[in-house]
């Protein structure tokens, strides 16, 4: 019998974060081997808890939870998020045009299947979290990735952006604070980016799951509010602010001018529809998590886990003689480079793997977020501060130990 043969939509989509180099760090567990895993941002693997009210409003209504729900979500966590934006000055947002999904990413693949037709192409940050990528390969787009490298910040530059669209362009993505890199975008590059996709008719995608993981007093801004009448569809849910990832509840808000939008409001609740509906237990965290007050701040401010963190991975590569690191605005990564003055020649796979074969620490390199010649690797800031300097340890002592393996052939030639 012939084998199975897979789609080949799947030759170009890759997801390394939980890729070859995790399934080698699971063999090594399962020989013995304790792994310092820093390859998934995933808050309960670490010991963060959900807010126990969130906890409290699910129980009290499992009950209420047996049935199918609405297919965009139960009305009262529809309500609270279309609230939500409303506050943060994002026009055009109706109960109607909020759509509830199992977590962001299932949102991400239904916003791109209702828009894109075979060969129309998406606007994508390089480095951006492959899932964007994938969603869009596998739904017959294409993607065109606009540079966001460490010398500008990991900032866009909205001129590279506007230089880039063809008439197959249909979207703009936007990942803001920023995975993998933890860049926050100013105010003022928003307006910019927002002028472009308006002079172009595009979509905007703006992925927004870190809103409130914030550093430094680091301002966020929404998209939606800069966006006005503009078609633009925001991200959010309760994985990552609320540390509820196993609840699979995120969420996504169509604002702007709804005489635009009406018929792509449309697809997307058919498409809601054809998966009957979200995950109904979960969904009552909604509105206490929106409308109670915030639990993160602790968390993100001096003294904070995260905080302390960050100061850790931070500490660490001005420590190291072969590290450079942008310090994260945002979110729950770092995006360390190897400078190049210090080892010219660098294959950011090969270090992930050495480093977890010699060092037992797992990485995900900067290749994974579709950025082509990488010296980068993400890490999530999410263990304790003191892992995360030990961590530090054994990068320089393997990177010192490649430094060493190159002297010989550089004294000879």
């Amino acid at each position: 019998m012939s084998p199975i043969k897979p789609s080949a939509h799947l030759s170009d989509v890759r997801y390394e974060i939980r890729g070859a180099l995790t399934r080698r760090a699971r063999d090594l567990e399962a020989a013995g081997h304790p792994i310092i895993k820093l390859n998934i941002g995933n808050p309960g693997r670490y010991g963060f808890k959900t807010p126990d009210h969130l906890r409290e409003a699910i129980a009290a209504h499992l009950v209420d939870s047996e049935a199918y729900g609405h297919e965009q979500g139960l009305e009262e966590a529809r309500e609270a998020i279309a609230a939500q934006q409303a506050e943060r000055g994002a026009r055009g947002v109706e109960v109607e045009r909020i759509f509830i999904g199992n977590g962001v990413s299932e949102l991400i693949d239904i916003s791109l299947r209702a828009l894109l037709q075979p060969g129309d192409e998406v606007l994508l940050p390089s480095p951006d979290y492959p899932l964007w990528s994938a969603a869009t390969i596998l739904n017959d787009g294409k993607p065109r990735y606009y540079r966001c490298p460490a010398e500008r910040g990991h900032l866009p530059d909205p001129d590279e952006i506007e230089s880039l669209i063809t008439p197959q362009t249909r979207a703009l993505v936007l990942i803001n604070p920023n995975n993998p890199t933890g860049a926050v975008y100013p105010r003022e590059l928003l307006e910019r980016i927002v002028e472009v996709a308006g002079r172009h008719g595009l979509l905007l995608l703006s992925d927004e799951i870190y809103d409130e993981i914030l550093y430094d007093d680091t301002p966020f801004q929404p998209l939606a509010a800069i966006a006005g009448d503009l078609p633009c569809v925001s991200f959010g849910g309760l994985s990552k602010v609320h540390r509820a990832c196993g609840y699979r509840v995120g969420w996504m808000s169509l604002s702007g001018d709804p005489r635009r939008n009406a018929e792509y409001r449309d697809a997307l609740q058919l498409l809601a529809a054809l998966r009957l509906c979200a995950n109904v237990t979960a969904q009552w965290a909604v509105r206490p998590a929106l409308k109670d007050k915030p639990t993160i701040g602790s968390l993100t401010s001096p003294g904070g886990r995260l905080y302390e963190a960050r100061r850790a991975v931070l500490d660490g590569v001005a420590a190291s003689p072969y590290l450079d690191v942008v310090a994260p605005g945002g979110a729950l990564y770092a995006f360390p480079q190897v400078r190049a003055d210090a080892m010219p020649h660098f294959d950011d796979t090969a270090f992930a793997l050495r480093l977890l074969e010699e060092e037992a620490v797992l990485v995900v390199p900067g290749t994974s977020f579709n950025l082509s010649a990488s010296r980068h690797l993400r890490l999530t800031l999410l263990p304790e501060p003191a892992q995360l300097a030990e961590v530090f340890v054994r990068i320089d002592r393997v990177l010192a130990r490649m430094a060493d393996e190159v002297q010989p052939a550089s004294a000879v030639a």
